[in-house]
C-alpha cells in the first residue's frame, strides 16, 4: 500500500521549532487490519485541518500488520489537543484492544528541517523500541 505523502495543513513559520512525533502500530491479526486502516483514514482527515499541524504522513503495511505515522506540530499542546479531539480520541480507545505493540517517539526540529524523512523517523522509532524493551525487562 502506498505511503500517504507529507501533507501540510498549516505552513510552519520560516524561523521556529516544531515538535515531531513518529508512531508505529502493529495490530494483533490480519483480521484487525481493515478496521485499523479505515480508522486511520478518519484520523488522517482530522489532522489535515488540525490547528497547529505543520505536516503529516502515513505508511500502511497491511501484510505486516504495521502502520506508521509521522507528524510535525507547532508545539506539544497542539499535538495533545488533536489527540484529545474526536474522532482521534475515540479511535485510540476503540483500537486499543487490537494492538499488539505500539511505539511513540518525539523530538524537536527547526521548521526549516521539515518535512522529516521516513528514514530518520524509522531510525528514531527503532531506537525508542529498543529503549522501551529495556525498560520492560
Amino acid at each position: 500500500m502506498p505511503t500517504l505523502p507529507w501533507t501540510v495543513p498549516n505552513p510552519p513559520p520560516p524561523h521556529g521549532t516544531a515538535v515531531v512525533m513518529a508512531s508505529r502500530f502493529e495490530v494483533r491479526t490480519l483480521k484487525d487490519v481493515p478496521r485499523f486502516f479505515l480508522r486511520s483514514l478518519a484520523a488522517w482527515k482530522q489532522v489535515r485541518s488540525a490547528p497547529g499541524a505543520y505536516g503529516a504522513s502515513l505508511i500502511a503495511q497491511p501484510a505486516r500488520r504495521v502502520f506508521c505515522t509521522l507528524s510535525a506540530w507547532q508545539d506539544r499542546d497542539a499535538l495533545y489537543a488533536y489527540a484529545r479531539a474526536e474522532p482521534h480520541r475515540g479511535i485510540m480507545t476503540s483500537l486499543r484492544p487490537t494492538m499488539r505493540t505500539s511505539t511513540f517517539t518525539f523530538w524537536e526540529v527547526d521548521t526549516t528541517g521539515l518535512p522529516i524523512t521516513w528514514d530518520d523517523a524509522r531510525r528514531r522509532l527503532a531506537e525508542q523500541a529498543r529503549t522501551d524493551a529495556v525498560g520492560d525487562a
